[in-house]
């Protein structure tokens, strides 16, 4: 079963898209910035404090890394601006810029991009912290965080994702979106879950693509694109939405205004939101 998880309101979505030509090389730097206490199971980090930037909560991976996991090792490679974290059997893959982490396969989405803070590399807390085996519990009161252990290790990728599932819903993604930005194949990649969701539709994602009775959505499955080779960021985009991620709750329908040969769409469903070239609908 796949579960979602809302992550942009549409219009945090636009402000998102217009920001991301310009995220990858931005560092935060003094009075950007506001200091929060963080707590594991109840007890305070010392100096370890967590920063909200643009209210987003951010924790400095080597500190908690450390803190909760001893035995971790954590190198960095200056030229890819990549930070690995390694225990046990569990890898974790974190690069400055980027709007998401690996860990061991599994890819986990943060919402806003692993920034370096003073010359330290800061971490979106929820992605992070599941990536660690913890829960979040914000308190609005204090304005202060608490992680909570949920587990003490991640099944790989190999286990966690079903491989046909994973090959279709890559495909379809790098037909569809592969010149668009990561929020934009993530997003065609939950309308087909949505689909898979929906008793209207086929059950499965082979089944979705394939829906020609329900009227052609995904039309490389007619043409053959489907076929084509994804890249690494469509495969990425992929597994973030088969571990629930979503970034407009329940669009089922998108399209190309700017080359589509039918306004159906537009025309008798509400309108979600625009997401590079496509505009989804529900």
């Amino acid at each position: 079963m796949i579960k979602k998880a809302k992550i942009l309101s549409v219009f945090a979505l636009i402000l998102a898209g217009l920001m991301l030509t310009s995220v990858s090389g931005f560092a935060a730097q003094k009075n950007d910035y506001e200091q929060i206490p963080i707590s594991i199971e109840g007890e305070l980090l010392g100096d370890g404090k967590a920063l909200l930037i643009n209210e987003i909560t951010y924790m400095p991976l080597r500190k908690l890394a450390e803190t909760v996991r001893p035995d971790a090792k954590i190198t960095y490679n200056d030229r890819t601006k990549t930070a690995t974290v390694s225990y046990g059997d569990t890898k974790i893959t974190v690069t400055t810029g980027l709007r998401y982490i690996s860990v061991n396969g599994r890819y986990f989405y943060g919402k806003s991009p692993v920034q370096n803070v003073n010359g330290s590399l800061y971490v979106p807390i929820r992605p992070l912290a599941k990536a660690l085996g913890f829960d979040v519990k914000w308190d609005a009161a204090t304005r202060s965080v608490n992680l909570v252990r949920e587990s003490w290790s991640i099944a790989d990728a190999e286990s966690f994702y079903n491989a046909d599932e994973l090959y279709w819903l890559s495909r379809i993604i790098e037909a569809e979106a592969g010149g668009e930005i990561l929020e934009g194949k993530i997003a065609v990649g939950n309308v087909v879950l949505n689909r898979v969701a929906d008793k209207r539709y086929p059950n499965t994602i082979y089944g979705v693509i394939f829906d020609f009775k329900n009227g052609i959505q995904f039309t490389p499955a007619y043409t053959g694109t489907i076929y084509n080779t994804p890249s690494a960021e469509s495969i990425a985009a992929a597994k973030m939405c088969l571990e629930g991620y979503e970034i407009i709750d329940g669009v089922l329908f998108f399209f190309n205004p700017r080359i589509a040969t039918t306004n159906w769409i537009s025309k008798n469903r509400p309108f979600a939101g625009r997401i590079g070239l496509h505009d989804f609908y529900y």
